[in-house]
């Protein structure tokens, strides 16, 4: 009993943080998108000062820091650690463009082109993705952080463990492809990772336009995730039942 109100006291507390989080990081966007966008945000972008690009990569990757700090003190245990930290992410990214929208009204819908991410190249596509892709994150790490309060082994084996990789690896290919082939096109490999150093680069990235999500490549990666939640939450039901 006592154990059961530990993580649910744990689960509150870092759901408050992870939305107090999402609303400082909406916050700045806000600001930025004021400066640079008063007429509101869409694509092509607009040029922005290289050290505010060097700025903003460092911000997300501060971002990932605090992200990943919270499941490394929330347990000490490898697999919850990670269970939290893909939860704390999860609920962060939702609670961002639900912020956006209550503040600012946007996304206008879910299928509103954003920029997602810029490391180690800009990731783009419709806000739906990422946020699939977090429910998709929460379910997991409700699972783990169930099946071991309730005193299972509740490990993911290596074929789970395989699919998850690979279904990463692939949506990652799906928000970056359309970007790489357009930078491509002018520049070399080494500009797609370096962009924010070399400003003829960069101008020509500010003209990017996305035109079409590859949602088969999408879809491909999210049938992998679900392949391995599945087959851990039957072993886990199995296990539990016998």
């Amino acid at each position: 009993m006592h154990k059961t109100a530990a993580i649910k006291s744990r689960f509150i507390l870092i759901t408050l943080f992870a939305i107090a989080m999402a609303l400082l990081e909406a916050v700045v966007v806000i600001y930025l998108r004021e400066i640079y966008y008063p007429d509101g945000f869409s694509f092509p972008l607009h040029p922005i000062d290289k050290h505010l690009i060097i700025t903003e990569l460092f911000r997300e990757l501060a971002t990932m820091i605090m992200l990943l700090c919270i499941g490394l003190i929330a347990s000490n245990k490898a697999l919850e650690r990670f269970a939290w930290f893909i939860f704390t992410f999860a609920v962060w990214d939702i609670f961002y463009y639900i912020f956006l929208k209550l503040f600012i009204g946007w996304p206008d819908s879910l299928l509103t082109w954003d920029i997602l991410f810029l490391i180690p190249s800009t990731w783009v596509g419709p806000v739906i993705g990422p946020v699939i892709n977090s429910m998709t994150m929460i379910l997991l790490a409700v699972l783990i952080l169930y099946f071991r309060n309730k005193g299972y082994r509740a490990s993911l084996n290596k074929m789970e463990w395989l699919l998850l990789i690979l279904g990463s690896f692939i949506v990652i290919l799906a928000y970056t492809e359309e970007y790489f082939r357009y930078i491509i096109r002018e520049f070399s490999f080494q500009d797609v990772f370096s962009f924010s150093t070399n400003e003829e680069a960069l101008s020509y990235a500010s003209e990017f336009i996305p035109q079409r999500f590859n949602w088969l490549i999408y879809t491909g990666g999210q049938f992998l995730f679900f392949s391995s939640i599945y087959s851990y939450f039957r072993r886990m039901f199995n296990r539990k039942r016998s």
